[in-house]
């Protein structure tokens, strides 16, 4: 079965989707079997997107008109094309003459992947470049110490003369979890009993 996806970035009605509509149908598609948004592309809840890959079965095709009605970006693109795949659901794009179910469209599909794959790494590369640059600068990644240093100092001072745990948490008002996760960090171990 052939299913249709359509998507104009405005919800008034200064944009309509006729354009698309006319080229699904004039490529197979059922009325019946069109879905559409009126939302931007950016936007990650598409009821309409939803419900379109929520409707295709094994053996369907999805068709849409362009490739930027689909995806948001190249990497969401593959994301929902790569799904479609492996659900054993084909692919077509009308303007790029793209068919997962030929071999021009296969390699298309795996140039965009190939692609997809390029864009993470590099993405990757320029999160540890900054990373590494933040450090140089003497700053740290994370959260901020739940527990700053002078306190620190008192709360392990405190566990050194015998001071429970608990009583440590009531008395500088510190969550169990934070103080233990806080004593695992930095390396604190219980004192010897004699």
């Amino acid at each position: 079965m052939l299913v249709g996806y359509m998507r104009v970035s405005s919800a008034d009605d200064r944009q309509t989707v006729d354009l698309q509509r006319d080229a699904l149908v004039a490529a197979g598609v059922d009325h019946r079997h069109l879905h559409t948004d009126k939302a931007s592309g950016a936007r990650d809840d598409r009821p309409g997107l939803k419900a379109c890959l929520d409707y295709l079965n094994p053996g369907d095709t999805l068709i849409v008109w362009k490739l930027d009605r689909l995806g948001r970006s190249l990497p969401h693109l593959l994301a929902i094309v790569t799904d479609l795949k492996t659900r054993g659901i084909a692919f077509r794009s009308l303007t790029e003459q793209m068919d997962t179910t030929t071999p021009h469209g296969e390699l298309l599909s795996s140039f965009f992947g190939a692609l997809a794959q390029y864009e993470r790494a590099l993405t990757r590369e320029r999160v540890m470049d900054g990373l590494a640059a933040a450090k140089r600068c003497g700053r740290k990644g994370g959260r901020p110490p739940m527990i700053d240093t002078e306190t620190l100092e008192r709360i392990t001072t405190a566990l050194d003369g015998g001071a429970s745990k608990a009583s440590v948490c009531r008395t500088f008002k510190v969550p169990r979890s934070t103080l233990i996760g806080t004593l695992v960090r930095i390396g604190w171990t219980a004192p010897a009993k004699t």
